[in-house]
C-alpha cells in the first residue's frame, strides 16, 4: 500500500514539473502575421496580416532610443527592414525572436567608423533582469525590442521565421 502511494506521489510530482514549462509555449490559430512594424518614437509594435493590424504592443527599446544603431555597444535599436531569423526558447529574457541585424550595409557603415556593427538584436520578454530594469526606465535594453513575458509568449507563437520587420524612427 505504501509503495503504491509513493508511486502515485511520484507520478503527480512528475506531472506537476512537466506542466510548469508548458505555459511558456502557446499555440496560435489566428490570421498569419505577414509583417511587423515597429514605430520607435511611439514605442509601438504592430503585427499585420496583409493590410490589417491584428495586434499592437507597447515596447521598450535600447537605452539610447533615438537614431539608428551604428555600432556594437551604442545602445540603439536598429532602423530599417530586417527579418525574423531565429528563435531562442532558453533566452535569459524568457523567450526571444532574432532580428537579422546587421545587414551588409550596417556592417559597412560600422566598418567605416572603425567599429563592429554588433549582433544579437531580438524581440524579447523581460525575464528577471528586465523586470527589475523596466521598473526604473522604459528603454532598458542594449538595442533590442522588449515586451512583457506574457506578451513574448504570444508573439513567439504568432510569428514565423522569415517574417519581415520594419523598424521606423
Amino acid at each position: 500500500m505504501i509503495r503504491i502511494l509513493k508511486l502515485l506521489a511520484a507520478g503527480v510530482l512528475v506531472a506537476l514539473v512537466a506542466s510548469c514549462g508548458a505555459g511558456k509555449f502557446k499555440t496560435y490559430s489566428g490570421p498569419p502575421v505577414t509583417q511587423i512594424i515597429v514605430n520607435k518614437s511611439a514605442r509601438q509594435m504592430l503585427f499585420l496580416s496583409g493590410n490589417t493590424i491584428i495586434k499592437t504592443y507597447n515596447v521598450g527599446l535600447g537605452n539610447e532610443p533615438i537614431g539608428h544603431k551604428q555600432f556594437e555597444g551604442d545602445g540603439r535599436t536598429p532602423e530599417g527592414l530586417y527579418y525574423i531569423d531565429r528563435r531562442n526558447p532558453d533566452s535569459r529574457y524568457h523567450l526571444s525572436l532574432g532580428i537579422s541585424y546587421p545587414n551588409p550595409q550596417d556592417e559597412a557603415n560600422a566598418a567605416a567608423l572603425g567599429m563592429r556593427a554588433g549582433s544579437d538584436i531580438f524581440i524579447h520578454g523581460q525575464g528577471p533582469e528586465g523586470q527589475a530594469l523596466s521598473k526604473t526606465r522604459r528603454d532598458w535594453t542594449v538595442g533590442c525590442i522588449a515586451v512583457t513575458d506574457p506578451e513574448i509568449e504570444d508573439i513567439y507563437a504568432m510569428v514565423r521565421d522569415g517574417t519581415p520587420i520594419q523598424i521606423n524612427p
